[in-house]
């Protein structure tokens, strides 16, 4: 009987891996939710992360593609009329998968390294939930016109970088919390959860940081600013859990 838990290179788990990743390019591809360059970028990580970390870490990251692309596509004619949307139909690109799920990526990578799956799931899933947490944010939030500037409270356009409101602030909250729900569902524990789920929250306050002190200043892209905040993600649970094999 094939072992379906076991993680890594096990037969089972690359078995419903490679399922799994051609259910995602099936409905990439059907629904738009990303771009041909999008779908393959995809399907490279999705392998990645099914086979070095788990199955269950897959459908994580499938959480987050899924739910981030209904967010974008939420009242998505209006966001396009105000210019704050990415693209013209709310498809995502190659360079979002990678902006939001390299590091995740190399997690799962250093994960198989270590051959330490337990710790490497939780680390994995704050640095997913950092990443959804500012898409619902920013995809939420644009719409709210009570937007002030993180660093002054002063007010400000909606989509401006660095600018918060308290709709996207609760939309942080959701998008960090359905990754955290997910991975409770991979291995039971409130706590590592909720941890999962605040770290998700604070990581989308530091994307707006460094977007206002920095990336309004042309020192840092968008790109980067996504990373910095993930790998804060990854810090903060790596430290939480007891910084292990440091």
């Amino acid at each position: 009987m094939i072992d379906v838990m076991e993680p890594g290179l096990t037969q089972g788990n690359l078995i419903v891996t490679i399922g799994i990743v051609g259910v995602l390019v099936f409905i990439s591809e059907r629904h738009r939710v990303l771009d041909r360059t999008g779908v393959y970028a995809a399907a490279a990580l999705g392998i990645t992360v099914g086979a070095l970390g788990h199955w269950t870490w897959l459908v994580i990251l499938l959480g987050f593609l899924g739910t981030a692309h209904k967010a974008t596509k939420w009242r998505f004619e209006e966001k396009a009329e105000k210019g704050l949307s990415e693209s013209s139909d709310g498809h995502r690109s190659w360079g979002n998968v990678v902006a939001n799920g390299g590091l995740p990526g190399l997690v799962a990578i250093i994960a198989f390294l270590l051959d330490d799956h337990e710790n490497g799931l939780w680390v994995f899933s704050a640095a997913v939930s950092v990443a959804a947490a500012d898409t619902f944010a920013s995809e939420i939030g644009c719409l709210d016109n009570r937007v002030r500037m993180i660093t002054t409270l002063k007010k400000c356009e909606p989509g401006l970088n660095g600018g918060f409101s308290p709709n996207g602030q609760f939309a942080a909250l959701a998008g960090s919390t359905i990754i955290a729900s997910l991975a409770f569902f991979s291995e039971p524990s409130i706590t590592k959860a909720a941890i999962v789920a605040l770290v998700g929250w604070l990581g989308c306050q530091v994307d707006s940081i460094l977007g206002a002190v920095l990336e309004n200043r042309g020192l840092m892209t968008k790109g980067t600013v996504n990373a910095a905040a993930i790998t804060f993600g990854i810090l903060a649970m790596w430290w939480y859990i007891g910084l292990p094999h440091l």
